[in-house]
Formats: C-alpha cells, sequence, structure tokens
C-alpha cells in the first residue's frame, strides 16, 4: 500500500561538459550537452547529471519518490491460514494450493498458510502476479543446502507474519552460481512485507540475507540477519517502521540499489530499533537515505580483517535526510555521505569517522537537532554549508568545517582568519551560519572555506590549531563576513573580518579547558568561554562589542591584554596567512607578512587533476588518488565507481514496468 506520493523531481539542463573526467553528484534532474566548437575529431557526449531539490526535509525527499507497497496485518485473517506441516526432509497439507515435491513446498495460489516444523528444504511461491500470499511462520525452522530458504518467484505481495512468541529460523545455501538471480537466504520477485511479534534469525550463508527485488517493508518482529554479503535488500525500496532489526553483513547491511528510476532506491527508517555492522556500507542507496525516527547504530568497516577502507556509515546518491530518531555511526570512511546534498532537520546525530564526520558533495544544512562529530579527519564537509539552527559539536584532526568541493584542481588553503592563502581565488563555495550552536574543535582550520564564510546569527565557539603551520581558526579565499551572533575564537593565526558586527582581538595564551572571559572599560563581562585546545590568539565578537571601546581579555581569571575595538596587536599569535585570494577582510601588512606561514601545498598531478565543474559537477578521478596533508596522513578521494553510489544518473531515464499499489484499506 501507498505511503509517499510520488511527485517526479527531473527536470531539463543544459550544461557543456566533456566525457573525460565527468562525475555526476546525486541529484534527481537531467543535464545534457555537447561542445558547440567540437571538430569531428572531438570526443563529445551526452550525460545525466542530477540537480537535488532545495528542500532537504525528509517529508519533502520522501514525497518525491515512489509509493511504497505494503501488506498490512489488517489486510488478511489468521483465522483463514491453511497449515503447513514441516517435518524432515518432507512436510504435509491439505491445501490444494500447496504442492509438495520432495523437501520442496510449493504454494501456488493466493491466500494465507501458516508454516510449522522443521523443513531441510526449500519454501517456493510460484502464484498468479495478482496474489497476495501470507506465510505466518510460526516455530518453522527451514534449511536449504542448495538454494534459498524461501523464494519468491510469482505473486503481487508476499507478507511474512511472525506468529506471536514463536522462534523461526532460515538457513541458504552456502553459495550460488555467478548468474543465480535468487541468491539470498530469503528471496522475493515480490513486494515482501515483514510483521508478527514473534522472532526471525537469517542465516545467508552464500550472499544475501534477505532480498526483495521490489519493496522490501519491516513493520515488525525481532529480526536477525548475519549474511556473508548484504544484510537486507530492497532493490526498489527499503522501509523499517518497526520492530527490532539486528543486522551483521559482509557487504552493505541495509540497500536499495535502483538506479533505473530517480524516484526509487531509497531506504526510510521511520521507527523501531536498527543495529547494524557491515563491512562496506551500513546504509547504502542509490538516491535517498531518510531517517525520521528509531533508533540506528552503524558499525561501518570495524572488522579489519573483512571490511573495506572505504566503508561509509550512511552512502546515498542523491540525498541523506535526518529529521527524527537517534543516530550513531562508527565509520572507517565518511559516517555520512552523499553524492548529493545531506539535511538535518532534527533527531540526533553522533559519529565518528576514519575521514569526514558528514560529507555532501552539493549541499550540507542543519536546521535542528544535534549533530555531533566526536572523531574525523575533516569534521563537516560540502561545497555549501548552511547551519541555520540547532547543536553542532565537532572534533576534527585536520579542518573541522569545510566548504571545499566542486570547481577547485587542487585541495587545501593557506592564510587565516581573512583573505584566502597562496594566491589562491574564490571559487564560489560556502559556510553560512546563521543560528544554532556551533563548536568545533580542530587541528586544522576551524572553519575552512575556498570560498565564503558568513556569520549572521547563532553562538560559534571556534578551538584550535593550536599552532599555525599554515593553519588558521577561520580560513577562506574569499570574504568573512560577521553582520551578528557571537563568534569566540580561542586558536592562532587572526586577520581582520568584514562586516557590520564590532569584534576585538588580543594575543593571549591559553590551555585547553582554560576559561577566557572579555570585559568592557566598566568591569562588565561581555563573552566568557572555555577553550577546547591550547591557544595563542582570541577573538571575540558579539553585539555587546562596541565601536572604538576598549576591552580586557583575561584567561582563567589572569588579565592577559586590554584591546581596542577594531584593531590587531603586534606579536606572538597574531597576523594571517600569506595574501591573496580574493580578501576578506582589511589585513594589517605589519602583522601578516608574506610567507610567514606555508600554505598546504597538496597538488595533484596534471594527469589527475579534476576537470571544474560547480554544484552538479563534482570530480571524476581516473583512480582513487592520495592526497598528502601536512600531518603525513593520506587523504583518499574514493574514485571507484563502485564506491561512489548512484553516481551514474544517466542511468535514471531507464524505463520499469508498470505497478500495481494497494492503497490504506
Amino acid at each position: 500500500m501507498p505511503r509517499h506520493h510520488p511527485r517526479r523531481r527531473l527536470i531539463l539542463a543544459a550544461a557543456p561538459f566533456t566525457l573525460a573526467g565527468l562525475v555526476l553528484a546525486g541529484c534527481a534532474a537531467q543535464a545534457v550537452a555537447s561542445d558547440p566548437t567540437s571538430t569531428s575529431n572531438d570526443t563529445s557526449s551526452t550525460e545525466t547529471a542530477a540537480v537535488v531539490d532545495s528542500d532537504l526535509s525528509a517529508a519533502a525527499v520522501l514525497a518525491a519518490n515512489a509509493d511504497v507497497t505494503t501488506v498490512n496485518d489488517d489486510e488478511w485473517s489468521e483465522s483463514d491460514a491453511a497449515d503447513i506441516s514441516l517435518s524432515g526432509s518432507t512436510a504435509s497439507s491439505d491445501s490444494d494450493a500447496v504442492s509438495i515435491d520432495g523437501s520442496t513446498v510449493t504454494i501456488t495460489a493466493a491466500g494465507v498458510f501458516r508454516l510449522s516444523g522443521s523443513l531441510d528444504g526449500q519454501i517456493v511461491v510460484a502464484a498468479p502476479d495478482d496474489a497476495q500470499v501470507v506465510l505466518i511462520l510460526d516455530d518453522a525452522d527451514v534449511t536449504a543446502s542448495d538454494s534459498p530458504a524461501i523464494t519468491v518467484t510469482g505473486a503481487d505481495d508476499v507478507a511474512l507474519y511472525l506468529a506471536d512468541g514463536s522462534a523461526n529460523s532460515v538457513s541458504d545455501a552456502s553459495s550460488y552460481a555467478d548468474d543465480a538471480e535468487a541468491n539470498a537466504a530469503i528471496y522475493s520477485d515480490a513486494d515482501l512485507t515483514i510483521s508478527g511479534t514473534g522472532s526471525l534469525e537469517v542465516s545467508g550463508n552464500g550472499n544475501d540475507g534477505i532480498t526483495s527485488t521490489d519493496d522490501l517493508v519491516v513493520l515488525s518482529g525481532e529480526i536477525t540477519v548475519d549474511a556473508a554479503d548484504d544484510g537486507l535488500r530492497g532493490k526498489d525500496s527499503l522501509t523499517v517502521e518497526g520492530g527490532t532489526l539486528a543486522v551483521t553483513a559482509g557487504g552493505d547491511a541495509l540497500k536499495s540499489d535502483q538506479d533505473a528510476d530517480a524516484t526509487q532506491g531509497f531506504v526510510a527508517v521511520t521507527g523501531g530499533t536498527v543495529e547494524l555492522t557491515s563491512g562496506d556500507d551500513g546504509i547504502a542507496v542509490a538516491t535517498d537515505a531518510v531517517i525520521t525516527g528509531g533508533t540506528v547504530t552503524i558499525s561501518a568497516g570495524a572488522d579489519a580483517a573483512t571490511a573495506s577502507e572505504g566503508a561509509k556509515g550512511i552512502s546515498a546518491g542523491i540525498v541523506v535526510a535526518v529529521d527524527g530518531g537517534e543516530v550513531t555511526i562508527d565509520a572507517a570512511d565518511d559516517a555520512i555521505h552523499s553524492d548529493g546534498s545531506v539535511g538535518v532537520g532534527g533527531g540526533t546525530v553522533t559519529v565518528t569517522s576514519g575521514d569526514d564526520g558528514v560529507h555532501a558533495e552539493q549541499r550540507l544544512e542543519i536546521r535542528d537537532g544535534e549533530v555531533t562529530v566526536t572523531d574525523s579527519y575533516e569534521g563537516l564537509e560540502a561545497v555549501d554549508i548552511a547551519i541555520s539552527g540547532g547543536s553542532v559539536d565537532v572534533t576534527a584532526s585536520d579542518d573541522g568545517v569545510n566548504g571545499a568541493g566542486g570547481d577547485t584542481a587542487t585541495t587545501g588553503q593557506a592564510g587565516g582568519m581573512g583573505g584566502g592563502g597562496g594566491g589562491e581565488e574564490d571559487t564560489g563555495q560556502s559556510i553560512a551560519i546563521s543560528g544554532g550552536s556551533v563548536r568545533v574543535s580542530s587541528g586544522g582550520d576551524s572553519l575552512d572555506s575556498n570560498g565564503s564564510i558568513s556569520l549572521t546569527g547563532g553562538t560559534t565557539v571556534v578551538s584550535g590549531p593550536s599552532d599555525s603551520g599554515g593553519q588558521g581558526a577561520l580560513d577562506a579565499n574569499g570574504d568573512i563576513t560577521i553582520d551578528g551572533g557571537e563568534l569566540f575564537v580561542a586558536g592562532t593565526v587572526l586577520v581582520t573580518p568584514t562586516g557590520s558586527q564590532q569584534w576585538v582581538a588580543a594575543t593571549a595564551a591559553g590551555s585547553a579547558g582554560d576559561t577566557v572571559q572579555v570585559t568592557d572599560a566598566s568591569g562588565t563581562t561581555v563573552a566568557t568561554f572555555e577553550a577546547d585546545r591550547d591557544f595563542g590568539a582570541v577573538f571575540y565578537s558579539g553585539p555587546a562589542i562596541t565601536d572604538g571601546g576598549s576591552y580586557t581579555v583575561a584567561v582563567d581569571g589572569t588579565t592577559a591584554a586590554t584591546v581596542t575595538e577594531g584593531s590587531n596587536v603586534a606579536g606572538g599569535g597574531m597576523g594571517g596567512g600569506p595574501g591573496g585570494g580574493g580578501g576578506g577582510g582589511r589585513r594589517s601588512p605589519a602583522l601578516t607578512p608574506a610567507g610567514r606561514y606555508p600554505p598546504k601545498t597538496w597538488e595533484l598531478p596534471a594527469n589527475r587533476r579534476p576537470t571544474a565543474g560547480r554544484g552538479c559537477g563534482p570530480t571524476r578521478f581516473s583512480e582513487s588518488w592520495p592526497v598528502h596533508s601536512p600531518n603525513g596522513k593520506e587523504k583518499h578521494a574514493h574514485a571507484d565507481p563502485d564506491r561512489r553510489r548512484g553516481r551514474q544518473r544517466d542511468r535514471l531515464a531507464g524505463a520499469r514496468r508498470p505497478r500495481r499499489r494497494r492503497p490504506h484499506p
């Protein structure tokens, strides 16, 4: 039955792309072009790019997707059930819709069937295309040696109902042929719904645990899946509305990989308790990953012996939308990754990452909720980052919040709070904080943008880096503008910002845990905050600072400096990186000598540099390339197309067969 009303979000747009070096960001639109100046020797191609809708709320994302088919418990009656008794290598039933051939039990018609007992064989559903088949598992154990335990080859909708108080299990073959279509312990060519209050243990020995080539929905039940490859796979969609789901998978734990239709290929978690342990991605989707409720715990790539180094917590081709629930992720690679955009509008998100905490190749917006990055290489990264509400707490060994991607051919910036370093130009990326609470502790630049940084509201507390070395508390190739909110900085390199709001800056050294206090000439405290890292300079901007006023900065109660609003001071810790790149503020030449803080040089070999693009034109690399950061850590651009979910948006134009959808009763 339908859960959402579909809204196509395919639009046509024209843009010139060359065949080589193009990657398609996760989006949902088509962009086509060729170079009008191309000669007959030029290689050009028509490519499909995707454009993410501006509304990243979970409701809007789901509304843009196809309806989901579900068999609810009130659509059938348990009193109508025909019994099937399983006994060793055979079974028995009085139903005319059940045929038994040795250890294979085949259901050939619509109806409700109760299975109990143990079978060393398989259950097959081969009913008409318009049939609804309900299998009640009532202490049923099915073990197959050379096939799936349950196979659905024909039906419209199939439901597995776990009887109250029952304990059920299925186990399949230890391996499958490479060309086998049915290759999961439970395999369905029809829409599949799982519900009930009993338990189900699934052993996917040869490949996947539970697979539906259409929609897969979990309404309730206590389900445990242990799979050699993917845990649960709903090709068209996978929805979890309730119950308890524990998945251990050698590949992806939850997966939807329909890439021929932009309105399908999504995973939605709206309730229940979901615990995922995966060798590859925890949740992997061709289009959207949506969480609006429940508790989701993901450990991706935790087993070093079998896990992928690129294992991500959540990986989406178009949008990751979190508007509720409690999400906890520990991932070897990015904790949350989207080839398109990420939107957080509620709930609690806590992540630990071996690379980026939250990464979007287009837009990352946080409107509400709590986002905590407890450990990462870079905390938040996207072309455009907008924080308008909620609570954000980021800890990163390199950049804390990084506005990067799109059309940069080299990575890394230099300079301090203000103008871009090393002569780098403003390439249009942005970090905008207009509300909420933001706290960043970083070993590199705390707020770092290849374009601009804008603060108009909220409270932002920045700690780090502890030493300069080309890093700055705030670093932008373009303008850093402060027009509102409060900004607290305990770091090293500082440069004068632009904007209408006043500020004070001082050389003041301290350690992690020290309290920084700013008082005005009358002794009134106007700002107090605690530093998360060692520091050599302090900056504060807020509505209480007046033009030309005198302020005292103290560290743990000891006066460090008395300064005038809007002026730097000579000496340790103050100053900026090498100038250039589009401004960013009024820098004092005496305090920002060229070359004082050498830029990061993350230069790519010429044959591996990306083509320029913006927004929907992030970069494809011919192979995975290491980027050497100043701390010696290699940061990989994961360019393997098999790892970049949903990249090939040109496949979204493919047609699918018509679907029958059962409306709500």
